[in-house]
């Protein structure tokens, strides 16, 4: 017996989002069936859902006054049917050039996300908030001291990668005109507390227009802080996505602490399910670790660390902490952190450390959320 919403076993409803009230009907919440099959209601022809997906996801076109394909009288009852606004901006803010640019974005009913468009020279990434708040609770995120306010919408989660899309298709980013090549979903929030519209968000993008935004699954990163249920369900999609696991511990005495949901799911069954995704998708596993001073930055961890993850189809993504204000959590010393990854190195593991971009405006997920009224 199981859940017919979840698939999972009674029980397994965890963390589930306070109800509030449900965001306005969007295209973007509805599969290409769906969308069709609503025109029909309105007594519209079918194929006209698949014109305004092909405005709205293909061509990048928010303006329905210049959706030629479509008659003049039918493109405002259609925005006002099926287009409402979902995110309203409040307020943006850029770094490093103009290539990175964090957004604020009010919802229908009052809540707070981020999302963080970051251009690079070869490619666009943007990080994009799954739920309103986050219910995990993880001590150094400023998110997670905010607490969950709700789960995002399909659409909701579809339309903060779509006004980035937006923005580069005009120029509006410092680098000219540009494409979103990379989504991660890492801003405020858990992806796999929110699954059901994260994995329909992840199909809205990688399907090809009028579907979809036509973006590689390939591009497409879930972390999670290890809900193993979810994680085992996401690698029966059929959608090659990277998974980002967020362990920020090696052992489940310290981890009980900076990732309380590890005391229902510890770190050794966290990744055999990893294992389990990485065998079944062929994708290799990012492993998160913020280095916290003094937390969890100790060589001995990082020895424990390369214990647990030789000889798995495995990534290393360090993460130089960026501090919240009044947080006594903080970055590790320099030496620490390159004792850390010559550890994990010398043992023969991939190891990145991540930049640290938009420090300076409020980087940290959740920080500029917080400071907003």
């Amino acid at each position: 017996m199981s859940d017919s919403k979840s698939g999972l076993p009674p029980g397994e409803l965890l963390f589930e989002a306070p109800k509030r009230g449900k965001p306005p009907r969007h295209l973007m919440d509805m599969a290409p069936k769906e969308r069709r099959a609503a025109f029909v209601e309105l007594g519209l022809p079918a194929f006209r859902a698949d014109q305004v997906s092909r405005q709205w996801l293909g061509r990048l076109s928010d303006a329905p006054s210049t959706w030629s394909d479509l008659p003049a009288q039918m493109r405002e009852q259609v925005a006002k049917m099926f287009l409402p606004q979902l995110l309203t901006p409040v307020r943006s803010i850029d770094c490093d050039g103009g290539t990175t640019v964090k957004s604020v974005w009010r919802l229908h009913d009052g809540a707070v996300i981020e999302s963080v468009l970051m251009r690079y020279p070869e490619r666009v990434t943007m990080c994009i908030s799954s739920q309103a708040g986050c219910g995990m609770n993880c001590p150094f995120c400023a998110t997670g001291q905010v607490g969950l306010t709700r789960n995002l919408s399909t659409a909701e989660i579809v339309e903060q990668v779509l006004e980035g899309a937006r923005a580069l298709d005009r120029g509006l980013i410092a680098g000219g005109p540009g494409r979103v090549s990379n989504v991660v979903f890492m801003g405020m929030g858990e992806p796999m507390a929110n699954y059901g519209a994260v994995v329909e968000a992840v199909r809205r993008l990688v399907s090809s227009a009028p579907a979809g935004l036509g973006l590689s699954a390939r591009g497409i990163t879930v972390s999670t802080v290890g809900l193993v249920p979810r994680i085992k369900q996401l690698a029966t999609e059929g959608l090659p996505v990277t998974l980002a696991l967020s362990l920020h511990a090696p052992d489940d005495e310290l981890r009980d602490t900076l990732v309380p949901v590890n005391t229902r799911w510890p770190v050794a069954e966290v990744l055999n399910a990893a294992w389990e995704y990485a065998d079944q998708t062929h994708r290799r596993i990012s492993i998160e670790y913020a280095l916290i001073r003094d937390i969890n930055d100790q060589a001995w961890r990082a020895e424990l660390l390369a214990d647990l993850l030789a000889t798995h189809l495995v990534h290393v993504n360090l993460i130089p902490l960026n501090p919240t204000p009044g947080s006594i959590w903080t970055a590790s010393r320099p030496a620490d952190e390159d004792e850390f990854v010559r550890i994990l190195r010398d043992r023969g593991l991939a190891v990145t450390v991540r930049g640290t971009r938009g420090r300076e405006i409020d980087g940290a997920c959740g920080q500029l959320a917080a400071a907003t009224n």
